[in-house]
C-alpha cells in the first residue's frame, strides 16, 4: 500500500520556515524533494515523505509548533475546489459532512468522524500512514486547519470546549493557547475537537444553497487521480472507531457505506483481510497508549477493543514478546501522571 498526497497539504511550509529562520534544504534533500516540486500544489508525492518533512523540520529547527504555525496561515481557499462547497453550507454540521465526503480530495490520509454524545460533539481526526511513523506535526496541522475552518464558518460564536491531542505537551504552550483560545488537553485518548452540539447548527451567514449545489456538481466532474484505496479507507475507519469500542466488521462496513460481504471481497481483491488490518492498527495504537503512563492496562485493553485485560496481555506478548508491564519498565515509563493538562 503506497499512499500519495498532493503537495498542497504542505501549503505554508516555506513561509513558516522563513519566519523562524530555518533553511529546509537539508530536510528536503533527505526525502529527495525540491522547493520547485513542492511549490506545485498539484504534484503528487508519497504520504510518508510529506509527513516526514514536517517531523524532520520540527526536529531540526527545534520548533515543535511548526505544524500549527502552518495552520495559522491556512485560508478556506487553500482547500481548492472543495472550499467552494464548504463556504456555502447551511451550517457547521453540513460543512463537516461535506469535508468527510470529499476528504480524499483534501488529504487521503485524513480520517474524520463526528461523534454525537448528547449535548456534546467530538470531531475526531487522525492522520493514518501506510507504516507507523511519528505524526505529531501532521496531526497538529490537520486539527489546526479544522479549527480554522469551523471558526470561519461559525464566526465569533465558535467556542469549543477543548482541543485534544494524544501526544504530550510541548515545553512552551504560548502558540497553542493563542491559536485555540480554549482548553488544550495533551495525553488525551483521541485527537480532535470537543464542542457543544448546538455549535454545529449555527447558521453560516455566507451560505448559498444554489452556489453549494453548483460547486458540488463542479467537483463531481473533476478527474480523479485514483480511487481511494480500500485498505487505507478501512484502516482509517478502524483508527477512528477502535478507541470508541465500535470497530466490529459490521460497524466498519457501515461507516464506509457498504455491506460486509462487499468490503470483504474488496479486501480480498487487494490481498488483505479485516483481521490483519485491525491487528495492524492495534499495533500502531498500542505504542501510543503504552507510552502514556496515565493509562492502565485495563484502559488500554478497552481502547483496543478487548473485553478483558488478560486477553489484551496475551495479545501484547504475542506481538512484542513481553508483558505490558515489562515493556514499560524497559522503556523507562513509570506509572503515574507525568502529563500536565494545560488550559
Amino acid at each position: 500500500m503506497t499512499t500519495m498526497v498532493r503537495t498542497g497539504v504542505l501549503t505554508g511550509y516555506f513561509e513558516v520556515a522563513r519566519q523562524i529562520g530555518f533553511n529546509p534544504r537539508a530536510v528536503l534533500q533527505k526525502f529527495g524533494l525540491t522547493r520547485t516540486l513542492l511549490e506545485n500544489r498539484d504534484q503528487q508525492i508519497l504520504l510518508s515523505k510529506a509527513v516526514g518533512i514536517l517531523e524532520g523540520t520540527a526536529q531540526e529547527s527545534g520548533n515543535m509548533g511548526f505544524g500549527l504555525q502552518m495552520a495559522e496561515l491556512r485560508q478556506l481557499a487553500d482547500m481548492g475546489g472543495v472550499s467552494l462547497v464548504l463556504a456555502h453550507q447551511r451550517n457547521l454540521r453540513d460543512a463537516l459532512q461535506t469535508t468527510i465526503q470529499y476528504r480524499h480530495l483534501l488529504n487521503p490520509s485524513l480520517a474524520l468522524f463526528v461523534e454525537n454524545a448528547g449535548d456534546t460533539v467530538i470531531i475526531r481526526e487522525e492522520i493514518v500512514t501506510d507504516i507507523p511513523v511519528p505524526t505529531r506535526q501532521a496531526t497538529e496541522l490537520a486539527i489546526g486547519v479544522m479549527f480554522r475552518l469551523c471558526g470561519t464558518l461559525a464566526g465569533a460564536q465558535w467556542h469549543p470546549r477543548s482541543v485534544n491531542f494524544t501526544h504530550d505537551a510541548p515545553t512552551d504552550l504560548q502558540l497553542h493557547r493563542r491559536f485555540f483560545r480554549c482548553p488544550v488537553v495533551f495525553g488525551s485518548e483521541f485527537n480532535g475537537i470537543v464542542c457543544n452540539a448546538s455549535d454545529l447548527d449555527l447558521a453560516n451567514p455566507m451560505a448559498d444553497p444554489a452556489m453549494a449545489s453548483y460547486a458540488q456538481r463542479f467537483l463531481e466532474t473533476m478527474p480523479r487521480a485514483s480511487e481511494p484505496s480500500i485498505l487505507m479507507e478501512v484502516r482509517k475507519a478502524i483508527y477512528l472507531l477502535l478507541p470508541m469500542e465500535r470497530a466490529t466488521i459490521e460497524q466498519i462496513a457501515q461507516a464506509l457505506g457498504m455491506n460486509v460481504r462487499t468490503m470483504q471481497r474488496r479486501l480480498e481483491d487487494a490481498g488483505e483481510n479485516f483481521s490483519a488490518l485491525i491487528n495492524g492498527v492495534r499495533r500502531d495504537l498500542v505504542v501510543r497508549y503504552m507510552e502514556n503512563p496515565r493509562y492502565s492496562v485495563g484502559r488500554i485493553a478497552a481502547l483496543l477493543g478487548y473485553g478483558a485485560p488478560s486477553s489484551f496481555t496475551r495479545w501484547f506478548i504475542s506481538q512484542f514478546g513481553v508483558a505490558p508491564a515489562v515493556w514499560r519498565v524497559k522503556k523507562g515509563l513509570a506509572t503515574g501522571n507525568r502529563f500536565k493538562q494545560p488550559h
